[in-house]
């Protein structure tokens, strides 16, 4: 039980990564929550599950928190304990009326990630949906990303899955234990002037000065790197990648989502992959800007490059709820044999990182936290529109995991847009690859084709290793 606690308690302030996440909520197409619809093969105990979660919110206490902003951005925001929290709010169940296929689990798991949260309340909901064909069920996970990125969530799910179907629940927690991990001996006061001054010596005077010239004029952003500390240069490399994004196609933007899935074989991808001389990461995206390149084509709008944003995993021993990086590229779309763009891309990939080596998302977001939120918002829509279409790779459990005594057949992540035009998440378990492709609307009007293709570019991928 302390071991459980103590792996999942993290500070009561939020990184400045997170407290940017948490600001860009302001505005709704910058959303960062995030999603996961896992297929049961049969109903679960309700009941079981409820007090499963329940003990879950005591292990985890960030599930039982809510976020208090600091006046005047002072300091990042802290997490402090919900009084009226009600596990009833964040676990409930539903049933899907006929033909409750999975174009209506989909549908309504599209409705449930764009809802969004109450932000007097904790930042996640556990949707049940009963009566799925064949008598299934499924599990719609909705959190938002302060509280964990994918990988951590993926660990954060170890607290309600079993490794057999009839497992014996765990005790709940020994409320002592829980009342030492909960106690802060900190003074609030105190600790909004200990942040204080730690943010008056996080950047160099330099860069305050920067700040200051650019909230009068942000238009200069991508000029201001040369008389800037090396502080401040990382942060205007990444503000000063202005390309747009490529697309003749995805130029709208809307609040409208739609959801696709597809699957593919892990062994076989993963060979493939290393045949090619690169990494599953490389297969994935290469699978992606296949289908794009097609889709493109399909249309009557190739197109030889699209920009593609990837998140980049820099979890450590000591890493908290989110430790990801994100880089940028351009990967090549124009018709050329799958195993040529398998290896443009690992390329492009590697230079990517390399380059995100010199760059940090913990400086870009201490940077912004000094600045109104209204020009934080501005920034992150201009970014965003540098982008095309988003990835993400994570990593899930190899053997069969269970909940409350049914067997989890699948998993499909729903990634966060924030102002691309699709978001293609990558979720292993089981000898399978659950891809989730949430899609903007306005941006991509035939999801189902790009679905398609994307399944199309996996067996040609592993075809051509073959």
């Amino acid at each position: 039980m302390t071991r459980a606690v103590s792996r999942f308690v993290d500070d009561q302030k939020m990184s400045d990564t997170e407290g940017l996440m948490w600001r860009l909520e302001k505005d709704p197409h910058l959303s960062s929550t995030f999603a996961n619809i896992s297929i049961l093969d049969r109903q679960p105990d309700f009941d079981l599950f409820r007090r499963r979660m329940e003990r879950t919110t005591l292990v985890i206490p960030r599930l039982r928190q809510v976020v208090r902003s600091v006046p005047g951005l002072l300091a990042p925001p802290t997490w402090i304990d919900d009084s009226n929290f009600d596990i009833d709010r964040h676990v409930r169940r539903v049933a899907l009326p006929e033909p409750a296929d999975e174009q209506a689990l989909l549908n309504l798991a599209t409705i449930i990630a764009a809802d969004p949260f109450d932000r007097i309340r904790p930042l996640w909901q556990f949707t049940l949906v009963e009566g799925l064909s064949d008598g299934r069920a499924a599990l719609i996970q909705k959190m938002h990303h302060t509280i964990a990125d994918g990988e951590r969530g993926v660990q954060l799910s170890l607290e309600f899955l079993d490794f057999e179907r009839n497992a014996a629940p765990p005790p709940m927690p020994d409320p002592e234990t829980i009342a030492a991990v909960e106690d802060d001996p900190h003074d609030d006061a105190a600790d909004v002037v200990r942040d204080l001054l730690a943010a008056a010596f996080r950047l160099p005077i330099g860069v305050v000065r920067h700040m200051r010239e650019l909230l009068d004029n942000p238009e200069q952003i991508p000029e201001a790197g040369v008389a800037a500390t090396d502080t401040l240069r990382s942060v205007i490399r990444q503000l000063g990648d202005t390309d747009e994004a490529r697309s003749p196609l995805w130029t709208d933007r809307s609040l409208g989502r739609h959801l696709e899935v597809a699957t593919a074989p892990f062994r076989q991808t993963k060979d493939a992959s290393k045949a090619l001389g690169g990494t599953l990461n490389t297969a994935f995206l290469t699978i992606a800007t296949e289908a794009v390149g097609r889709y493109h084509v399909e249309l009557g709008a190739p197109v030889e490059a699209l920009r593609a944003s990837m998140a980049i995993s820099t979890r450590s021993d000591g890493s908290g709820a989110n430790a990801f990086s994100l880089v940028r590229m351009l990967v090549p779309t124009g018709e050329i044999p799958i195993d040529e763009r398998f290896r443009a891309i690992q390329a492009a990939t590697n230079d990517a990182v390399e380059q995100s080596r010199s760059s940090s998302l913990d400086a870009l977001a201490a940077f912004s936290s000094t600045l109104p939120t209204s020009i934080v918002t501005r920034l992150a829509r201009q970014q965003a529109r540098t982008v095309d279409f988003a990835t993400s790779n994570v990593k899930g459990s190899p053997v069969a995991m269970y909940l409350a005594g049914a067997k989890l057949l699948s998993n499909f992540a729903v990634g966060p847009l924030s102002g691309v035009a699709f978001n293609l998440t990558l979720l292993s378990y089981l000898g399978r690859l659950d891809m989730g492709l949430n899609t903007d609307s306005a941006a991509v009007s035939e999801p189902a084709l790009l679905r398609r293709f994307i399944e199309e570019a996996v067996d040609d991928l592993v075809r051509c290793a073959d």
